[in-house]
């Protein structure tokens, strides 16, 4: 679902306006930091890597399966129960599609290219201003299931308090900040790959909001090692998951990106927290 060629194009389209238009310098250093990133295998992310599995402790936390036009399977996301009828997820998942089924097993057994009537079929939004990462850092990486029929559950997830992560991010300690992240990703990559559909939770802290990749608009949190022992991150499958405030069920980002093919660097959210976030969900959210 993320085209890193033609990305890579477009920057060094750009990088050539650069040359005659002088861009400012600022902004040149964001375009440049995001070539590398492409140039360094950035990939929308991602099942939680050195995590548990999370059995039933976010029930409201769903495997999306997404199709496109013709009904053929393309990929999966992971997305969290807003309402009965509305699931949040990320942007890149919901943009090539057209439909998708969610799933809220811990395990799902599913088969997702042949799904029959399985799982809660549903029509995919993607928010307007989302065009495939274009616009970086802030990317508007937000997408929609508005289900067909409702999800009986106790509990659902919650939208933050508009500006939460600012005020979590001025204050003393913040390194010792920890988020809980949940999803249906890949468990690990190297040494050897692990892709069990099994939802999965973990605990990461607290890196930064205010860098040329976050500029206010994402979330940059740890990952894991990559050595299957210490910390958790987010991995390949895991993108529209849900980050929580620890121990909540509130919602302050969807896990977003990534840096690297093997799932072991930092990784980031884009935050739901902020006015235009908010307003992209709240108008579905009215209406269900």
């Amino acid at each position: 679902m993320f085209d890193a060629k033609s990305h890579l194009e477009h920057c060094v389209e750009l990088l050539s306006r650069w040359r005659s238009n002088y861009m400012k310098a600022q902004r040149l250093a964001k375009l440049l930091i995001v070539c590398m990133m492409l140039l360094l295998a950035v990939a929308p992310a991602w099942a939680v890597t050195s995590g548990e599995p999370d059995g039933n402790d976010h029930p409201y936390v769903g495997l999306v399966a997404l199709y496109d036009a013709e009904g053929t399977y393309i990929g999966r996301c992971s997305g969290t129960l807003l309402s009965s009828t509305v699931v949040l997820t990320a942007g890149h998942c919901t943009f090539d599609a057209a439909s998708a089924r969610v799933y809220f097993e811990p395990v799902v057994e599913a088969n997702l290219r042949e799904p029959g009537n399985t799982g809660y079929l549903g029509t995919t939004v993607t928010h307007p201003e989302y065009a495939n990462f274009a616009g970086f850092p802030n990317t508007h990486d937000l997408g929609l299931i508005l289900l067909d029929e409702s999800v009986e559950t106790e509990t659902i997830g919650e939208l933050a308090e508009p500006n939460t992560l600012d005020a979590l991010a001025t204050k003393r300690g913040q390194q010792e900040t920890t988020f809980d992240v949940v999803g249906y990703g890949l468990q690990s990559v190297k040494p050897k790959l692990q892709a069990d559909r099994v939802r999965y939770q973990g605990t990461v802290q607290f890196v930064n909001l205010r860098s040329a990749l976050t500029d206010g608009f994402n979330l940059q949190h740890s990952g894991s090692p990559g050595k299957g022992t210490g910390g958790a991150g987010t991995c390949f499958g895991d993108s529209g998951g849900p980050v929580f405030l620890p121990g909540t069920n509130i919602i302050v980002a969807v896990t977003s990106f990534g840096l690297n093919s093997n799932c072991a660097g930092p990784g980031f959210a884009y935050r739901v927290d902020i006015e235009e976030s908010l307003e992209f969900i709240n108008q579905y959210l009215t209406n269900s």
